[in-house]
């Protein structure tokens, strides 16, 4: 699997450009470059393959998902029996040792966010729901952005409530950063994983609390 990501990555270059200096690129052309069809993901994953281990971290046990293509979920305190739950119709198998070097980056990236990461994604959501995921990464590690202006940078302004949806609907903590995103008022608003741990990514990053 290891040896199939890597090729996959290289041909179809699904992933963040280091230093998050393009995200962009990762959403383009969407459907070259994602394995997992936009059906499939509707379809609690029909057709596809995904393998799965955990790994202990400073924040707790971390699960990581793949298909063939990249991380198709990073959560946290899951094991699974959540993953069969969100992807019902998929073939779930453990990961073999293959899964070793995509679960050694995730946990880097937990442990660091504030570095760039190189791992490959597969992920699918609304049109909207991807212009948030691509502005959540572009916003420089130690930052953080209210709903409503990633609503703006999104192209949808007034909808703040939608861009906060679209956060929780997140399948990839941590490398697609929507720990980054706050409310309007300055609180941190929520994070599906506890406020505890949004806090923890933030300051990791040099996040300082507005004074």
């Amino acid at each position: 699997m290891t040896r199939s990501l890597k090729e996959n990555n290289r041909v179809t270059d699904a992933i963040y450009d280091a230093g998050y200096s393009g995200p962009g690129r990762f959403y383009a052309d969407a459907k070259s470059r994602l394995g997992m069809t936009p059906t499939a993901w509707r379809d609690g994953g029909r057709g596809e393959t995904i393998r799965w281990a955990t790994a202990e971290t400073s924040l707790g046990t971390m699960l990581v998902a793949a298909t063939e293509r990249g991380i198709c979920r990073l959560s946290f305190d899951e094991d699974e029996v959540e993953l069969r739950a969100r992807f019902p119709q998929a073939t779930i198998e453990t990961g073999s040792e293959a899964m070793a070097e995509l679960v050694a980056g995730a946990a880097a990236a937990v442990e660091a966010p504030e570095r760039p990461h190189d791992l490959p994604l597969d992920v699918r959501g609304t049109a909207f729901q991807q212009a948030v995921w691509r502005e959540l990464s572009r916003i420089p590690p130690g930052e953080s952005l209210s709903y409503a202006a990633l609503a703006v940078r999104a192209g949808k302004p007034g909808a703040a409530r939608a861009a906060g949806t679209a956060c929780g609907s997140n399948q990839i903590a941590v490398l697609i950063p929507c720990h980054r995103a706050r409310r309007g008022s300055g609180a941190p608003g929520g994070y599906a994983y506890g406020l505890e741990r949004k806090a923890a990514l933030l300051e990791r990053e040099g996040w300082k609390e507005p004074s």
